[in-house]
């Protein structure tokens, strides 16, 4: 019998070739792949797809769509009703039908089912547990990467628990100890309890090899690094100059510039546009090359991006050009000052925009957008399902109103600064189960409930205020009573949302802080930290309860 081990795909593809090259069977196909245990290949003919011996002959009656290589004695297969596994008879291996199949490794298989949602299966098809995953990976040395909802991946064991509690924008699998992980500032290396094994971020990484590996650095250079990420090798010097860097940062005004005055001109809002004048075409170039503009059929059209800048866009930033342009920048005046001066006191911005209707209304449209944006799951996240939330400085109700209507048997009250209450509005269908109150957020709160949001509001003030805020949170909870902050949460030794900390400064001298900073900002307030948990936007939601 002919050694299907030493048989190989033709390279025409539609047969397999023996040891001398000559033909292993008279058969043509019109795709084959590889031969894999015990001896099967699979086939494609037409519209019909199975496996077939070494001689070419078929190994069963079946016919499926698809067929895939045998994997620990199973092969994956799409038919009529889904995708399942058979054996090398042809028999099917278990009864269910999915929409997806992977192969099997280590006794584990990734598939997806009809919603879409994807988990893995044993060899007799039984769900290894119960969770379903946005995405799931292979299994290598008893470990997977799963995707959650939120876009973060993790690792997890044979039997589903996780290995630990870290969540990364992208992961692989362990190779020889280490892991190749992603966050916000780029690639690095993972040991198996989720741990960064260095401090540096690089563009690329590859995994180790005998302790080395090659990475890519921002700047465009390649290196090769030892296990505690230091240079040992240089392959290719840096591709982007550090003073052509560095002059890049220095004239970045001109990207807000541009798009400030195009917005103010309502450049997005006349487009498509054929033939502009000569000083609008420059504009429109410099639109270009930021990727806002482009040009389709002779006519200058928005791109998806530039849509986001056009007065009639759903979510349009137009409003938040013109804000950023004008009152929100006024605070990074103040940043020498802020830096240098040990008594400096920023005004409260609010405050101020409580002096002016108009730029009430401005801030809070430019804050409603983005919380439009951000908080598309935050019903995932916060478990009050009945009794009475309060909104604590919640806007014009962006979250409120998510959250009600994912509740029927939860209220929701915003108390918000009497201007801004003012600007609220209860939809006919939250009647009664939504209502804004104006109130002084620093002295007693007028009204109890039974659970507290707060979003994007702790990170605007400095430490001592922010204890005054989660203490009038205490006194209207009961004992046991749960707060949901809802902010950027940064990582320990991470330079990541420095510029928006720095924002936050000059603007109203609060921070972005970590999850440790929150914990005592908590205990001081009167609340024990129970939990993290990430959202698919750029905020998380911290979870603590009354003690």
């Amino acid at each position: 019998m002919t050694d299907w081990s030493k048989l190989r795909v033709a390279p025409s593809r539609t047969h397999h070739l023996d040891e001398s090259g000559a033909p292993a069977y008279e058969a043509r196909f019109d795709d084959v792949l590889k031969y894999h245990a015990p001896g099967l290949a699979p086939v494609l003919l037409g519209e019909h797809s199975w496996h077939i011996h070494t001689d070419g002959t078929p190994a069963y009656d079946a016919r499926y769509a698809r067929t895939f290589g045998f994997y620990e004695g199973l092969a994956a297969v799409h038919g009529e009703e889904g995708w399942f596994h058979i054996e090398p008879s042809g028999a099917a291996a278990y009864a269910r039908r999915h929409a997806w199949c992977g192969n099997f490794q280590q006794g584990r298989c990734t598939v997806r089912g009809e919603d879409g949602r994807y988990h893995h299966i044993t060899p007799s098809g039984a769900a290894v547990y119960e969770e379903r995953w946005r995405y799931a990976g292979d299994y290598r040395d008893g470990v997977a990467v799963v995707q959650a909802d939120s876009g973060l991946s993790t690792h997890i064991t044979r039997d589903g628990a996780l290995l630990h509690d870290a969540w990364f924008v992208d992961l692989d699998v362990f190779h020889k100890g280490f892991a190749r992980a992603r966050d916000e500032d780029g690639w690095m290396h993972l040991d198996m309890e989720g741990r960064p094994v260095y401090t540096r971020r690089f563009y690329a990484v590859e995994p180790f090899y005998n302790g080395q590996a090659r990475v890519e650095r921002f700047d465009g250079a390649l290196e090769v690094i030892d296990e505690a990420g230091e240079a040992l090798v240089e392959l290719r010097p840096p591709r982007r100059d550090p003073l052509h860097q560095v002059s890049a940062e220095l004239v970045s005004f001109w990207r807000c510039e541009a798009i400030f005055a195009a917005v103010e001109l309502g450049i997005f809002d006349k487009l498509p546009l054929r033939d502009p004048r000569p000083r609008v075409r420059q504009l429109l170039e410099a639109l270009g090359e930021l990727n806002l503009v482009q040009v389709s059929d002779g006519a200058w059209m928005v791109t998806r991006a530039g849509a986001l800048l056009r007065s009639d866009h759903p979510r349009s930033l137009a409003a938040a050009a013109m804000y950023w342009s004008g009152a929100g920048r006024r605070g990074w005046d103040n940043l020498r000052d802020a830096i240098d001066t040990p008594d400096w006191t920023p005004r409260d911005p609010f405050v101020d925009a409580a002096c002016d209707p108009a730029s009430t209304s401005a801030l809070q449209s430019v804050l409603g957008t983005y919380a439009e944006n951000d908080y598309a799951d935050i019903q995932t996240l916060i478990d009050e399902t009945k009794g009475v939330l309060l909104d604590a400085g919640g806007g014009t109700g962006t979250i409120a109103r998510i959250l009600a209507r994912a509740n029927p048997g939860l209220s929701t009250i915003v108390l918000e600064r009497p201007e801004v209450a003012e600007l609220g509005c209860v939809p006919d269908d939250l009647e009664g189960r939504l209502a804004f109150v104006g109130a002084d957020l620093f002295q007693p709160w007028p009204h109890s409930g039974d659970a507290v949001v707060m979003a994007r509001v702790l990170h605007d003030w400095e430490d001592e205020k922010c204890v005054t805020l989660l203490r009038h949170a205490r006194e209207a909870l009961p004992r046991g009573g749960r707060i949901y902050l809802v902010e950027l949460v940064r990582r320990p030794d991470s330079f990541d949302a420095g510029l928006l900390s720095l924002h936050l400064l000059v603007t109203s001298g609060g921070m972005e802080r970590t999850a440790d900073h929150y914990k005592r900002l908590l205990a001081s307030g009167g609340f024990k930290l129970l939990e993290l948990r990430r959202s698919q936007g750029v905020s998380n939601v911290i979870i603590a309860e009354a003690v």
